[in-house]
C-alpha cells in the first residue's frame, strides 16, 4: 500500500513539473510565516493535544503550485512536541476551486518516566499522504475536503486514516477596525488499534484591521470515539503572530 501510494505521489509530481518548468522562472517564491502561544496545544488532528501549553510555528514556502509548509511545535519547556514537514502540490488551480496532494514526513515526540524520577524522550516517525478539494463558496467563504493516510514507522506506533471536512469564513467585519473568522471542522478518525470517532472542531479569531496580531479561540469536543482514554472536551486559546 505505501510503495503504490508512494508511486503514485512521484507520477504526479513528475508530470505537474514538466507542466510547470516553462514558466516557473516567471513566478517568484513567496513566504509567509506565523508563531502562536497557546494554553493547550491542540495538534494537526484536534483529537489530540499536548495538554499543556505549547509554542507553534509555521513556515509556508510557495512557487507555482509547489508549496513547502513545516511546523514546528514544543512545549514552553522547549521540549519538542512533534514536527510536519509537509509538501503540497496543486493538481487544479482554478478561482472556484482547487485539487490539492500532499506528502508529510512527520516526528511526534512523547516524554516518559524511568525508575529513579528520570525522564527520557522518545520520538515516533510518521509518512502521511494527502488529498484535498477546496471550494470557495464567495471571496470570504470555503468549504475543503481532506483525507490523510497516516503511516507510523517505528513499531508500536499507529496508523490510520483522517477525513475531515472544514467550513471557514473569514473578514467577517466588526465595526471600522475589527475583523474576525470561523473555522468550523467535522472530522473522523479510523486508526490502529480500535481508534476511532467522530468529532468537531469550532475555531474563532479576531484581530484589528492591519495588525499582525491574533486572539483565538479553538474547541474539540467527541461526538462518538472508541479511543481509550475518552478524549472528552479539549478548549484552547491562545495568541498568533504573522509575517
Amino acid at each position: 500500500m505505501r510503495k503504490s501510494f508512494c508511486a503514485l505521489f512521484i507520477f504526479i509530481y513528475i508530470v505537474s513539473y514538466s507542466q510547470d518548468k516553462a514558466d516557473s522562472s516567471k513566478t517568484k517564491l513567496k513566504a509567509f510565516a506565523s508563531v502562536s502561544l497557546n494554553s493547550n496545544g491542540i495538534a494537526s488532528i484536534p483529537a489530540f493535544s499536548l495538554g499543556k501549553p505549547a509554542v507553534i510555528a509555521s513556515l509556508s514556502l510557495v512557487k507555482n503550485r509547489f508549496s513547502y509548509d513545516p511546523t514546528l511545535a514544543y512545549g514552553f519547556n522547549m521540549k519538542p512536541w512533534f514536527i510536519d514537514n509537509w509538501l503540497h502540490y496543486k493538481i487544479i488551480s482554478k478561482p472556484s476551486w482547487e485539487l490539492r496532494t500532499g506528502f508529510n514526513i512527520s516526528s511526534f515526540f512523547s516524554e516518559y518516566q524511568l525508575e529513579g524520577g528520570e525522564s527520557i524522550l522518545q520520538g515516533q516517525r510518521y509518512f502521511a499522504f494527502e488529498l484535498a478539494a477546496l471550494y470557495k463558496l464567495s471571496p470570504k467563504s470555503s468549504l475543503t475536503f481532506m483525507y490523510w493516510n497516516d503511516n507510523g514507522y517505528e513499531p508500536g506506533s499507529i496508523s490510520g486514516h483522517f477525513f475531515n471536512l472544514i467550513g471557514e469564513r473569514t473578514d467577517i467585519k466588526i465595526g471600522n477596525s475589527v475583523l474576525m473568522a470561523v473555522n468550523f471542522q467535522l472530522f473522523y478518525i479510523n486508526y490502529d488499534g480500535n481508534n476511532d470517532g467522530l468529532f468537531i472542531t469550532p475555531k474563532i479569531s479576531t484581530g484589528l484591521r492591519d495588525m499582525p496580531f491574533t486572539l483565538f479561540f479553538q474547541a474539540t469536543q467527541v461526538i462518538s470515539s472508541n479511543v481509550s482514554p475518552w478524549p472528552g472536551f479539549k478548549w484552547n486559546i491562545g495568541i498568533s503572530y504573522t509575517l
